[in-house]
């Protein structure tokens, strides 16, 4: 048994001190008053020990895309994630031709696996998540127009145990039978990339929508007499609202909003692409040239193309501009995360009996060190 001592616990409902974190055989056994006799400790160094954080919407980084079909990305981008505290993701494909999709998918399904059974060194990749190709032309924003179709559930079906989460926009012509459908195949439905009024989002939602993706962004902005797909998804206790926390995509001053709003039906996501970290100026992705500047991607026309954004330090801004209590925006990094994929009965949180996902950081939320059901596969020192 191993025991993470000296560092205040981050658990879904508190803050403890002055406890040992206890984890054996990759799954966290409890909070104890004192280590045992014999167990290993850890010393967190007056830090916080956190449950791992969960991504569910992140397309690649440095050069890697989940995009581009490649198991060794995946495989590469699973260790790296680790270095900002995500010991579980779903890698998310963008717009491409259905062939070009399921090459992708693929090599998830191989990640997924590989990532489940044996040593991985790094963050679990739970299934993937399809952003699109069942959108909206007309908000179509970094997506490419030539790929996008009519929802198809015969496409998608053969696909159902590595697809975790799509994006579709439930206004297109044919997408609420394939709502339906989709999520009686145990696929969550997010809206996105979506033209929807209130009441068209409002029917997605009764035939299985359950998820928002990137909310404000490639959406009609709220209006106070047509409240449409943000207006609804906010405030529809069915929905998780996933925002993109950056400073960027969202104004800092509606993040509390949200919070106060969304509960715990609020996930922070990165929806970090391609180009992300990589040096100032122009890069090519796919084909196509984007610009990076700092925190901003963004395509010659102005486009947002997408983040350069680490889970981490979306949680160090989310607490920044809020001033909630730690526990609460990690579990809007983690348990809310993995809730919303259905995931949550192993990732999320420090509780008996789930993955010992943890991380030790500093006070500022700076992580030191990562582990992935019970194997440390990053450390600062």
């Amino acid at each position: 048994m191993k025991c993470i001592v000296n560092g205040t616990i981050l658990l879904p409902d508190g803050e403890v001190r002055g406890k040992a974190l206890a984890f054996e055989g990759g799954k966290i056994t409890d909070v104890l008053d004192a280590p045992p006799a014999g167990s290993e400790t850890i010393d967190a160094a007056g830090g916080y020990v956190s449950p791992g954080l969960v991504d569910v919407h992140i397309h690649g980084f440095m050069g890697m895309d989940a995009s581009n079909g490649s198991f060794g990305e995946l495989k590469e981008m699973s260790r790296r994630l680790a270095a900002w505290g995500v010991t579980a993701w779903l890698p998310t494909t963008m717009t491409l031709k259905w062939p070009a999709l399921e090459a992708c998918f693929a090599a998830i399904r191989r990640a997924q696996a590989d990532s489940r059974a044996g040593e991985w060194g790094g963050a679990q990749v739970l299934g993937c998540h399809a952003e699109g190709p069942f959108i909206n032309p007309a908000k179509k924003g970094a997506q490419d127009g030539t790929a996008i179709q009519r929802p198809d559930i015969e496409k998608l079906r053969p696909w159902t145990d590595v697809v975790k989460l799509m994006t579709v926009a439930p206004e297109v012509d044919g997408a609420l039978p394939f709502i339906r459908e989709a999520a009686r195949l145990g696929v969550a439905v997010s809206m996105g990339h979506t033209a929807a009024t209130a009441a068209q989002a409002l029917m997605g939602f009764d035939a299985g929508v359950t998820h928002a993706t990137h909310t404000f962004n490639a959406m009609p902005p709220l209006n106070h007499r047509e409240p449409g797909a943000v207006g609804a998804a906010l405030t529809d206790d069915r929905v998780y609202c996933e925002l993109i926390a950056d400073t960027f995509h969202v104004n800092p001053m509606l993040f509390g909003l949200m919070a106060r709003q969304k509960g715990e039906g609020l996930v922070l996501i990165t929806d970090s692409i391609q180009v992300a970290h990589l040096p100032d100026g122009p890069h090519d992705q796919t084909g196509q040239t984007v610009i990076v500047d700092g925190i901003r991607c963004r395509f010659p026309d102005g486009t947002i193309a997408g983040s350069s954004l680490t889970m981490d330090l979306a949680v160090r801004n989310f607490r920044a501009h809020t001033g909630l209590p730690l526990y609460q925006v990690v579990n809007m990094a983690a348990l809310y995360p993995a809730r919303s994929v259905g995931a949550d009965a192993a990732k999320g949180s420090l509780e008996a009996g789930k993955d010992a996902d943890i991380l030790i950081t500093d006070g500022d939320f700076n992580v030191r060190r990562t582990y992935a059901r019970g194997t440390c596969v990053y450390s600062a020192e």
